[in-house]
């Protein structure tokens, strides 16, 4: 039996992390360099927000530069992962019988390779894409990762990427700004309830109010916190080894079970 791998939320912010060298990418380089490295990756993208529910399972998926406006270079980056069709089945199996199409067109978007760039850089793990289904609620979306769950135990590392605070429309573009208060408050919120376990106020995010409006105003990138928290186990702690915002408005959380 394969020694669990961990479950992994990372908020991955500007696709010009990618090339970056600073304090969030030099954590995610740290984060994988530990010792038991995972056989494969799932990975949950809040750039894959569709109506339906599908999984990579092409043997060389490409890398995706979903994104406009940025330096020549970043178009530039490959992330030549290898998928791997065994485990794009085995996530069939586990969701079943809820149908799940075996997706041979997208690939690896920014919210994955920007991440998986640093923690692996010789993109040498094989990785697989799960979409978020854009029609569902975050409680499916929970309920999907715990039935994800049996992965980790069979040496996958369920890996979520997103932003637990994404407001583009009040982002301090290129200039520094300290973060507004209810980005704050929306992100304590997280924090606390994840180490205190009340999964139901992380599913139950909107009833915060006007704080969830702000931090959380179209979903995709807070709903892969869910998958990775219901990939996780009730006894298993939290940790966060990155913290820190962005624009005021983008926070670069990170969340690790195991």
């Amino acid at each position: 039996m394969s020694e669990r791998a961990p479950a992994l939320f990372v908020g991955h912010g500007s696709p010009l992390n990618a090339l970056a060298v600073n304090d969030w990418t030099r954590a995610w380089a740290q984060l994988g360099e530990r010792p038991a490295r995972p056989r494969a990756i799932l990975s949950v993208s809040a750039h894959w927000y569709v109506p339906a529910v599908a999984v990579t399972a092409m043997s060389a998926p490409r890398t995706i530069h979903d994104f406009g406006g940025f330096p020549r270079e970043l178009y530039a980056v490959s992330y030549p992962a290898r998928g791997d069709a065994l485990l794009a089945a085995r996530v069939q199996e586990l969701l079943g019988p809820l149908p799940v199409s075996a997706d041979e067109a997208w690939g690896l978007d920014h919210g994955t390779w920007s991440v998986l760039c640093h923690m692996f850089p010789r993109a040498d793990v094989p990785v697989v894409q799960l979409s978020i289904d854009a029609r569902q609620t975050p409680r499916f979306h929970y309920d999907l990762g715990t039935r994800l769950r049996p992965l980790r135990e069979e040496g996958i590392l369920v890996f979520g990427s997103g932003n637990v605070v994404h407001n583009l429309g009040t982002y301090s573009w290129g200039q520094p700004r300290e973060p507004y208060d209810w980005a704050v408050r929306f992100e304590e919120h997280v924090r606390g309830s994840l180490a205190a376990r009340r999964d139901g106020a992380l599913i139950d995010y909107g009833a915060l109010g006007a704080d969830a409006r702000l931090a959380v105003p179209t979903p995709e990138h807070y709903l892969p916190l869910l998958y990775v928290l219901g990939a996780s186990h009730a006894a298993e702690q939290v940790s966060f080894p990155v913290s820190g915002m962005t624009g005021g408005s983008i926070s670069m959380l990170a969340a690790s079970f195991g």
